[in-house]
């Protein structure tokens, strides 16, 4: 009966958008130069991926409720929560099940809580001027999602007619959706607008992004925007996705890349010709998301510490300095050198990590929001490599905008280096920003960095 009555809903939802008259630029609050319209409130935000079950040892709604106006201290804008729906049990793997199995899309799972304990969630986030965005994932569901009784064309079939796994992977515990059929898109876009309008949410963070139609994203965010202008991420990388759909892809080329260079593969060099490479890919205002680590890097690949080692927290420095969104894995503040199990309970723990990074997260996250030289999109500055005679041994990177700057200079290497920009263009006075040192800083400057060090000076 729920499906039948939010298939209705979907086709009013259709409806009144398609006859809502376009809005006046100058009367919404949304920015941008063409194609998506971002929310103000995206504009020099930072991202933190959560895993509400391994989150805390409750992994519930109220544990992580509880927790929230800690993350406000930490400077924390955007809230995405990854998969909270109930979990397919036919074909799981593991104890529970992977998040990304989804037998209802429109419930929560009971171990996390009821649905009124994820709505009060979404409003103390956004008591505290912090915005909810949930996972979500269109390409497949788990084996026992009633919608594959109900409705077996939705899906991928076999010459025999047995439903499938996504083709090309080895996720076996769930199958895959098909999208030529209409009547599935419109009951998947009603999901998603239910979510929005029964919840308060503002967005989503869209799992395989790529593996779904561009166009079924784009008439999707035509009828979510209706409701409210919401945020959304793609987990893809295909610039055609934020023409009309996605405010936001992620930068997994860039992040590779930071993984080839702590290998030896890759040098410093290449982050510069990264940047080049991505300006003629997308847009201005496409806003990319850089990390060092997310749920499947975590699990699947090892922990900061494994993979990047000495360089884990010099190369997220470099997500701030680039042009884009950091993002925060959860349990990255604590230092967290944990691999957390992605089928069953695995708690994060908050009080044993490698080091405490809450007080540097914290000044990154607010040289962010104040400084507009970071903003994201077309909303920030301009970035520029400068050279010195360290150039295969550390970055120099300045961010301006109008009368702001920020410089960051990063060490790679285990060796103390003393070095000066001589074809830099700074002049002034800076601070840096983790020792709050006020210094006047010019091209005659020597700059002194300890091994593995950084320095972040701004006005």
């Amino acid at each position: 009966m729920k499906n039948l009555i939010y298939l209705l809903s979907t086709f009013l939802i259709l409806f009144v958008a398609a006859c809502q008259p376009k809005a006046d630029k100058s009367q919404t609050e949304n920015t941008a130069i063409e194609g998506i319209k971002h929310v103000e409130w995206a504009k020099n935000a930072v991202i933190y991926e959560v895993n509400i079950r391994q989150y805390s040892e409750a992994g519930n709604f109220q544990a992580f409720t509880d927790d929230l106006p800690r993350l406000k201290e930490l400077g924390v804008d955007i809230l995405w929560l990854m998969p909270i729906y109930p979990i397919g049990q036919l074909n799981k793997k593991g104890d529970i099940g992977s998040p990304y199995s989804i037998s209802d899309y429109m419930a929560v799972n009971a171990d996390y809580g009821t649905f009124d304990d994820f709505k009060n969630l979404v409003n103390r986030a956004h008591e505290l001027e912090m915005k909810v965005i949930l996972d979500w994932v269109a390409n497949h569901t788990s084996w026992d999602n009633p919608l594959f009784e109900q409705h077996p064309e939705w899906y991928t079939l076999d010459s025999v007619g047995n439903p499938a796994p996504p083709a090309g992977t080895d996720w076996d515990d769930v199958i895959d959706l098909n999208y030529d059929n209409k009547e599935m898109r419109n009951y998947m876009t009603g999901a998603m607008a239910f979510w929005i309008d029964s919840a308060d949410i503002d967005g989503f963070r869209c799992d395989v992004a790529n593996m779904v139609p561009t166009e079924f994203w784009d008439s999707t965010r035509t009828v979510l925007d209706a409701i409210k202008p919401v945020f959304m991420l793609a987990e893809a990388e295909e610039p055609e996705l934020q023409a009309n759909a996605f405010d936001m892809t992620y930068g997994w080329e860039f992040h590779h890349i930071m993984n080839q260079i702590v290998k030896g593969e890759k040098t410093l060099a290449d982050v510069e010709d990264y940047v080049k490479r991505n300006n003629e890919r997308f847009k201005l205002d496409d806003y990319r998301m850089y990390f060092t680590t997310n749920h499947d890097e975590n699990t699947w690949n090892g922990t900061v510490f494994e993979r990047l080692g000495d360089a884990a927290i010099q190369l997220h420095v470099l997500s701030y300095a680039l042009p884009g969104m950091p993002l925060i894995y959860n349990g990255q503040e604590a230092g967290m050198n944990k691999r957390l199990s992605f089928f069953g309970k695995d708690a994060i723990d908050w009080e044993n990590g490698k080091v405490d990074l809450n007080n540097f997260y914290s000044k990154l996250n607010l040289l962010k929001h104040r400084n507009i030289a970071l903003a994201n999109g077309a909303e920030g500055g301009d970035i520029n490599f400068i050279s010195s005679g360290q150039n295969e041994k550390v970055l120099n990177i300045l961010r301006t905008k109008n009368d702001n700057e920020v410089l960051f200079l990063i060490n790679f290497t285990e060796e103390k280096l003393s070095y000066n920009l001589t074809d830099s263009p700074i002049n002034g006075e800076f601070r840096e920003l983790f020792s709050n040192n006020l210094d006047s800083l010019n091209a005659e400057t020597l700059f002194e960095l300890e091994p593995w060090a950084y320095k972040v000076y701004y006005k």
